[in-house]
Order: structure tokens, then C-alpha cells, then sequence
């Protein structure tokens, strides 16, 4: 007697931002700690129906953050793809990171996380729980320091 499989593929698409502030001439990047799994990543969520990746975004990190006065920096679109097992599914998930400046930094945390931190390159990268975030991180900061893109609100 053989088992049917009913494992399938699916594909998730999310959106959020690589939220910074400059704290006293440092650079500081915003992490959330999940409640399920524990891990610490960047504000993301899913597109709902009818969103676009920015207006998902901008709606995602206001949920999860309180955060909504945000300068986006003009044409920064960073994309992060993987793969991974949902119970006996594999998801194709793609992720669109927008890059933005918050002029405050009081995080009013959604029932999703337990924590936040503002960190420092160094310290995020280490506090990151997965490589996809911190290849995302790190081509925030190249674009940054390259001076690539100006904010507007």
C-alpha cells in the first residue's frame, strides 16, 4: 500500500523595510524578535490582495512597530528569496525590502514580537538569526555608505 503525498509547492510573497536611525553620527537598524520561533529579523509581512510591495510594506511596519513617519530612500528595492518546509509543504518565498530613515525610534511592539532593538551594523549582523537578513542588511548599508538614493517623506 503506498501513501499518498500530500506535501505541495507554494509561493509567499512579503514586503517591509530596512528601517534606520542615526543616532549621534551612528547608523542604527531596527530588529524584531519573533514570538513563534524566537528569531530576530526585519520588519516584513505579507502582501495582502490588491497591495502593492510598498503600500504592504509601509502597512506591515506600522502594524508591527508603530512606526509610520518614515523618509523612504528613492530606488532602493532589495529582494530576498528562499525556501523553506511548512509542515510538509515547500515555500518559495520572495521578500522586498525597502530602505527607510525613522525620526523616532519608540516601537510600539505588535502581538507578533516580543522584542525590538535599534543596533549598530555589527550588532545587527550578529543579532540577525538568518543569512537572507543579514545579505539584506548588508546591501542596505552598502547603499548607504555609497550615498545611493535621497529620502522623502
Amino acid at each position: 500500500m503506498t501513501t499518498k503525498s500530500t506535501s505541495r509547492n507554494v509561493e509567499e510573497r512579503a514586503a517591509g523595510f530596512v528601517l534606520f536611525h542615526e543616532d549621534r553620527e551612528e547608523r542604527r537598524y531596527l530588529l524584531l524578535r519573533h514570538r513563534n520561533g524566537e528569531h530576530w529579523a526585519l520588519p516584513k509581512g505579507r502582501i495582502e490582495p490588491g497591495e502593492d510591495e510598498k503600500t504592504a510594506a509601509l502597512r506591515e511596519v506600522d502594524e508591527e512597530t508603530g512606526l509610520s513617519d518614515l523618509a523612504i530612500v528613492d530606488g532602493v528595492r532589495l529582494v530576498s528569496r528562499y525556501v523553506f518546509l511548512r509542515g510538509q509543504d515547500r515555500v518559495d518565498k520572495a521578500v522586498v525590502y525597502f530602505l527607510a530613515s525613522s525620526s523616532g525610534t519608540d516601537v510600539r511592539l505588535s502581538s507578533e514580537h516580543t522584542d525590538a532593538a535599534w543596533l549598530g551594523v555589527e550588532a545587527a549582523q550578529q543579532r540577525l538569526t538568518f543569512p537572507e537578513g543579514r545579505t539584506i542588511l548588508d546591501q542596505a548599508e552598502a547603499r548607504l555608505a555609497d550615498g545611493v538614493g535621497e529620502a522623502s517623506g
